[in-house]
């Protein structure tokens, strides 16, 4: 049996990619995140990852005020951390803790190739575990 913490990234990334323009209002690309059911969209810039855009860059958006003129270039994180798909789940999770984030896209060879969620890591985590109640 494989211990949780052994399983490759790229066993447990979601490889359906939301991309969304750098240039796009904040309103729409909030409406795209809630549309597709994700908490974070990724920006790239001929083919390579220039940022993330996160529900917490959309909040922090909406408390500071004037979300109708923002962009996704003025509320983005740019240049977030990455991690590659042969790398483990516990990499992933220690980079995710101790940096704060809940979204890690995965690269390869400088292409995304998939994005990570603390969600994929929990179901790694409970694999083997039943609701209460079943």
């Amino acid at each position: 049996m494989t211990n949780a913490v052994d399983i490759p990234v790229s066993e447990t990334m979601t490889r359906t990619l939301v991309t969304v323009d750098s240039s796009a209002t904040l309103g729409d690309a909030a409406k795209l995140m809630h549309e597709h059911k994700i908490g974070a969209a990724l920006i790239l810039e001929g083919g390579r990852l220039r940022g993330i855009l996160t529900e917490r860059d959309v909040l922090a958006a909406v408390a500071a005020g004037g979300v109708e003129a923002s962009s996704v270039a003025d509320c983005m994180t740019p240049h977030p951390e990455t991690i590659e798909p042969s790398d483990s789940t516990a990499h992933a999770a220690v980079l995710m803790i101790h940096g704060g984030f809940r979204h890690l896209p995965v690269t390869e060879d400088e292409r995304v190739v998939g994005m990570l969620s603390m969600r994929d890591l929990v179901r790694v985590a409970i694999v083997d575990e039943a609701p209460r109640g079943v």
